[in-house]
């Protein structure tokens, strides 16, 4: 077939160079289109929303059971997380010549001897509270009932406590059904107390094997290799920023012990403990014990200004801690999104309560310490709340 006409005739342009040419005008090129913008909607859409739902439904399972095992998969979770932040401890004993049950015996009563010592100073004063809590309530209400009542928007009077959810009675009656609940939950916490020492003994002395385990069970030599660099990372990552958080609050417990006597508190070395302990649970621990601080100090103080005066020193000193001191020494490569801490602690706090909050940040620092090593060009860089 003749591809040119008459003579001087130009040659007849196929259909595909014709829309180059056009796409050209315009400053669209062939591989800069999008080829499934104008793709309309149909099995393919329909198959991805099924895929979804897949997910969804195997999530919606996934967190169901974590729910209902709470009571054996709480226990073996921390464990697990112990059993990490004390990788490295355990690296340097085994270098030593340590053999690993000694490892593992030695690391498991270590954590055994401080829960213990920690329980043991906490069990007095916690049992004081309860039992004059209703007293202190009503200190408490009898000090601020002239503040309040200056708020006339506030309509409060004396009245409001008197009858109603914040009466005495209702404090007395509220007291006995915590050390009800208290009572019931008793013998599950030292059964999960028993699970977890030996969850943390057994995972200790076999973690080197589980490890070999987890990297050999991918078929591939680079899967291997970047189970290996997943590994190292999460051990690195939460040895280093929990050896690093501990010695920056046990500086705040020493500083809130400081404040505590100065600012005439009750028994100021067991605040410091409060302190120390209450930091490791980002947002939630340093907002309740400001809180307790400043209820303290206004039971302690006549004039309620001067009794916020030890709150407000400690919020400032955790303030400077937690966004100048802090960062400086973690760094940039060690940052999660405080907005992704505040919903883990939300979201574990409701599935386990307590116990949760403590374990959101370490799941969220596994969590993203695996998608940023997976995933290297989508490394991003949020701050790490304390």
């Amino acid at each position: 077939m003749a591809i040119f006409g008459a003579r001087g005739a130009k040659p007849k342009k196929q259909p595909l160079e014709l829309a180059i040419n056009r796409k050209e005008a315009v400053g669209i090129y062939p591989e800069e289109e999008d080829v499934t913008e104008h793709t309309p909607l149909g099995r393919e859409a329909l198959d991805v929303a099924m895929a979804w739902a897949v997910i969804g439904i195997f999530g919606i399972a996934f967190f169901a059971i974590l729910h209902y095992m709470s009571m054996i998969l709480i226990p073996v979770t921390l464990a697990i997380v112990v059993g990490l932040i004390l990788g490295r401890v355990a690296d340097r004993l085994g270098e030593a010549g340590v053999p690993r049950f000694g490892i593992a015996f030695i690391l498991s009563t270590l954590v055994f001897a401080v829960l213990f010592l920690i329980i043991n100073s906490l069990a007095e004063p916690v049992s004081i509270l309860i039992k004059e809590g209703p007293n202190f309530m009503e200190r408490m209400i009898n000090r601020i009932m002239p503040f309040l009542e200056s708020q006339h928007w506030l309509n409060v009077s004396p009245a409001t406590f008197e009858t109603g959810p914040m009466s005495m009675q209702a404090l007395l009656e509220n007291s006995s059904n915590i050390l009800g609940v208290i009572t019931a939950n008793l013998t599950p916490a030292v059964i999960q107390g028993l699970i977890f020492f030996a969850a943390l003994l057994l995972f200790v002395y076999g973690r080197l094997r589980l490890r070999r385990t987890i990297i050999l069970a991918f078929p591939t030599r680079r899967q291997r290799l970047m189970a290996i660099r997943v590994l190292n990372s999460i051990d690195r990552v939460l040895g280093y920023y929990f050896a690093t958080a501990s010695v920056l609050y046990l500086a705040l417990g020493v500083s809130m012990t400081l404040i505590a006597y100065f600012g005439g508190l009750a028994m100021p070395i067991l605040w410091g403990m409060f302190a120390f302990l209450s930091s490791f649970i980002p947002f939630l621990g340093i907002t309740l014990m400001t809180l307790s601080v400043a209820i303290a100090g206004i039971l302690t103080h006549d004039a309620i200004i001067i009794g916020l005066i030890p709150a407000f020193i400690f919020f400032s000193v955790h303030l400077v801690m937690e966004n100048l001191i802090f960062p400086a020494i973690m760094g940039r490569q060690w940052e999660i999104n405080p907005f992704v801490v505040f919903i883990a602690i939300l979201f574990w706090t409701w599935m386990w309560g307590a116990v949760g909050a403590m374990l959101a940040l370490p799941l969220s620092l596994i969590v993203m310490t695996t998608l940023s090593e997976l995933f290297p060009e989508r490394k991003t860089t949020p701050n790490l709340p304390g």
